[in-house]
């Protein structure tokens, strides 16, 4: 070997070992969780509960930041363009990463190739719930009124090609009705005008509507998955109700920038299965409505792909067209 080729050999060796102790610091200052959606409502409110356990496992802190706009694609976004040194993290959703892709013609981000997986985080229901003075009980009265007043009866999303918009559409495919679509700007400002009787119903997030469920400020008829769940007791899934054929389980994943090194999404992946592991985050999961679903980087991935897929058929099929 000459004097060069050992030059460059010993130089390679350096870099290696420097970048080895670089992610065996990681990480050595504070991490962004990035929210794509409003403080206050579901998907903010388990963000929250990982980034508080996640920042105990690290041993460092997790600022959670709330980036609404787009049905979740300007926080998106903003991960896409940030540095791919785990230093910014996104808390992304159904939505964010299966919908938007085909309700977006101008989507500045490819949820296949702009992201690197890190894990799979939780899945949970949306749930059916009507303002209290609405003369239904259950979902087929729901549908009759629907088709005796075709158009009349309103509903809230969080937003235009949000999953509670997205669920009602498929509602409506699957029972031959027809709803006034009231979007607004998150889960919080839309249950406000529910609960005041602005707007007749939701098909959101389980979190969000199951206490006012159980305090009786709305009426849970139906839930968007296929087996009944333990937050509401009692409440029938949709397909069990007559709407055959519905099924809407929604999940939420952790991920990062593209290209990020493997070491630190190894770490992460298994840093949070630690966290979701224990008893205590479980049963707090649990409490907000979700089940936990770790998956590893390689398998949210596949699922990620997968779940895109299926609800470009979903939307394709309710004729949805991308705005």
């Amino acid at each position: 070997m000459n004097k060069f080729s050992l030059f460059i050999t010993r130089l390679l060796a350096l870099f290696a070992v420097l970048s080895l102790s670089a992610w065996a610091a990681y990480p050595d200052k504070p991490i962004k969780l990035i929210v794509p959606f409003p403080p206050g409502a579901g998907t903010d409110a388990t963000a929250r509960l990982l980034a508080n356990a996640l920042q105990t496992q690290l041993n460092q802190t997790i600022v959670v930041e709330n980036r609404a706009g787009g049905g979740g694609s300007i926080g998106a976004q903003s991960v896409v363009e940030s540095p791919a040194d785990g230093y910014t993290l996104f808390f992304a959703t159904t939505g964010t990463l299966a919908f938007n892709q085909h309700l977006y013609a101008k989507l500045k981000y490819n949820p296949a190739t702009d992201f690197t997986p890190i894990a799979g985080i939780a899945s949970f229901n949306n749930v059916l719930v009507t303002h209290p003075a609405l003369p239904v009980k259950n979902v087929q009265e729901l549908i009759a009124l629907a088709k005796s007043k075709p158009g009349q009866l309103t509903y809230a999303s969080s937003g235009t090609g949000s999953s509670s918009h997205l669920a009602v559409i498929l509602f409506e495919s699957l029972t031959d009705t027809s709803f006034t679509h009231v979007p607004y700007k998150g889960t919080t400002p839309a249950l406000a005008d529910l609960l005041s009787g602005r707007v007749d119903f939701a098909l959101d997030n389980i979190t969000t509507y199951a206490p006012l469920a159980k305090a009786g400020k709305v009426k849970a008829l139906g839930l968007s998955g296929p087996n009944p769940s333990g937050f509401l007791p009692g409440v029938p899934a949709l397909q069990s109700s007559g709407v055959t054929g519905y099924n809407m389980v929604l999940w939420y994943a952790v991920l990062g920038p593209k290209n990020m090194p493997p070491e630190i999404v190894s770490k992460l992946s298994e840093d949070i299965k630690i966290v979701l592991d224990q008893p205590k985050m479980k049963q707090a999961l649990e409490a907000l409505g979700n089940d936990t679903m770790y998956m590893p980087s390689k398998d949210i991935e596949a699922f990620i792909r997968n779940e895109g897929v299926k609800w470009g058929g979903i939307v394709k099929r309710a004729g949805v067209k991308p705005e």
